[in-house]
């Protein structure tokens, strides 16, 4: 397979790209990205895509991937990204419901309950009378 000449770099990710070369060559030992060039490249990555910038700044594609999840803190961030509670309400039921509810004791009472509507509430107070001893 043929090696395809490379597109050149658009400007704005040339720049960039200059940008992290001069940091770079400044250094005397290996040292952490100062947080301004993370945040150069994480800028660039939403607008480039993750591995051309990755790629054209010389960075670790898992580590530019993680620094664009973590999470930005500062004042614009944080009042974009605004939560708000939701309630989420289940779909009307079917008017006329119905069920059967069968019941069994150990001394072989069986009872057979078959309700129609949505209103069941006093359903459990019922089988505890049915069952109870005293009755």
């Amino acid at each position: 397979m043929e090696n395809l000449p490379k597109a050149p770099l658009p400007a704005k990710l040339a720049q960039g790209r200059k940008c992290f070369e001069q940091w770079r060559n400044q250094q005397t030992r290996r040292t952490r990205l100062p947080k301004h060039l993370w945040s150069l490249a994480t800028e660039l990555a939403r607008e480039f895509g993750l591995s051309r910038t990755a790629c054209a700044l010389r960075l670790g594609y898992n580590c530019l991937k993680k620094q664009m999840e973590a999470p930005v803190l500062g004042h614009q961030t944080q009042a974009k990204y605004q939560t708000q509670f939701v309630e989420l309400r289940p779909a009307q039921a079917d008017p006329v419901t119905e069920c059967a509810i069968e019941c069994e004791n150990v001394q072989g009472a069986k009872m057979r309950i078959q309700l129609k509507g949505q209103d069941l509430e006093g359903l459990t107070r019922l089988c505890r009378e049915l069952w109870s001893p005293h009755s």
